[in-house]
C-alpha cells in the first residue's frame, strides 16, 4: 500500500492558481496510478484527475478538464496538480491515492489539503 502526504493547498481568489503537491512512501509508489480527489463541505467525495505510473496517459472530470494539469515525477515519489483560473465551487479539501481507472485504489486516506477559492 502507499502511503502519501497531501500539502500545498490555501486560499486564493477566484482566478487565481494553485499547485498541490502529494508525497508518496514505499518502493512501489511508481507503480501505481495516481490521482486526486476533492470533497466539499456536506458532498462525497469524487474524482478529478489521474495519471498512469509511467506518466504517459492522464484522465479529468469534466469539470476541471482545461484548467488543472496532474503530473508525476517518479523519482521524487510525488505527483502534482496544477490548478489554474480557480473557481468557487473548487473550494474543498483536496486528497490523493492510488487508483483503478477513476476510483481510489485504496480505503485509508491522508489528511489532505484545504483550497479555498473566494469569489
Amino acid at each position: 500500500q502507499v502511503q502519501v502526504a497531501e500539502s500545498g493547498g490555501g486560499l486564493v481568489q477566484a482566478g487565481g492558481s494553485l499547485r498541490l503537491t502529494c508525497a508518496g512512501s514505499g518502493r512501489t509508489f511508481s507503480r501505481y496510478g495516481m490521482g486526486w480527489f476533492r470533497q466539499a463541505p456536506g458532498k462525497e467525495r469524487v474524482f478529478v484527475a489521474s495519471i498512469t505510473w509511467t506518466g504517459g496517459s492522464t484522465t479529468y472530470a469534466d469539470s476541471v478538464l482545461g484548467r488543472f494539469t496532474i503530473s508525476r515525477d517518479n523519482a521524487k515519489n510525488t505527483v502534482y496538480l496544477q490548478m489554474n483560473s480557480l473557481k468557487a465551487e473548487d473550494t474543498a479539501v483536496y486528497y490523493c491515492n492510488a487508483v483503478t481507472g477513476t476510483s481510489a485504489a485504496f480505503g485509508s486516506w491522508g489528511q489532505g489539503t484545504q483550497v479555498t477559492v473566494s469569489s
